[in-house]
């Protein structure tokens, strides 16, 4: 049974990036992504594995996002990512945190940074 709500912590800054991330890790539920959803509130973020890059074609809202390597090392972040842009893919990026506006800013989450997922 795959887990689909995770704790999001900066283990580097020992900060909070998200406390109920959704899962994104079928073909179905990646495609998706956050399209639809009218914005993330505190706390909420999506989690997409495996994902090297994302596109922000029909979102309503602008997000944060964390490039992470399968070290869970922090390659690169996208600050303020608006609707219809597309993130450059990071090639060494394992999974992409999604996050609302101001929480990369907030946790002073940098790459080099670990990233740690707690499954609930």
């Amino acid at each position: 049974m795959k887990r689909k709500r995770a704790r999001v912590e900066n283990a580097t800054k020992q900060t909070v990036l998200a406390t109920k991330a959704r899962i994104a890790d079928t073909f179905w539920t990646r495609l998706k992504g956050l399209i639809g959803q009218r914005g993330l509130d505190p706390g909420e973020g999506l989690v997409i594995v495996p994902c090297k890059g994302v596109h922000m074609w029909f979102m309503r809202f602008p997000i944060d996002v964390v490039y992470v390597d399968k070290y869970g090392n922090v390659v690169d972040v996208d600050e303020n990512l608006r609707p219809w842009s597309i993130g450059r893919p990071r090639p060494s990026s394992r999974f992409v945190v999604e996050l609302p506006v101001g929480t990369v800013a907030k946790t002073a989450t940098e790459p080099g940074d670990r990233i740690v997922l707690a499954f609930a």
